[in-house]
């Protein structure tokens, strides 16, 4: 049932934007709980780098004098990939085109990041 909500909140976000391709909804020790993604991305390996990465992100912000972790936001020349935490145990993964209006995206991220903490 849980799992139904996440995905129907993860594929009312990639309903915003034509922009956004993908998104998931990741335990913080890097196990898929929902997801909206394309045939060629595999669950598992979107789950252990969104957790990595997050991971990575939290120390560098605590060893830089950052204060608490907020987003972690990836370019690559085709792409964004945006994490954000939903709660204290989940992450949200998001991937969009690279000519993506950000801040749309996230707001939309935001938005969606705070239902997903509001059912976990």
């Amino acid at each position: 049932m849980r799992a139904e909500m996440l995905t129907s909140i993860l594929s009312e976000l990639n309903g915003t934007s034509a922009d956004i391709e993908a998104s998931g909804v990741i335990s913080t020790d890097g196990l898929m709980m929902a997801a909206v993604l394309p045939q060629n991305l595999d669950e598992d390996r979107v789950g252990a780098m969104s957790a990595a990465m997050l991971s990575l992100g939290d120390r560098t912000a605590q060893e830089l004098a950052r204060g608490a972790l907020e987003q972690v936001l990836i370019k690559g020349d085709k792409g964004y990939v945006l994490m954000t935490y939903a709660g204290k145990e989940a992450v949200l993964t998001v991937m969009a085109k690279p000519n993506a209006k950000l801040g749309l995206i996230f707001l939309d991220v935001k938005r969606a990041a705070e239902s997903i903490a509001g059912l976990i």
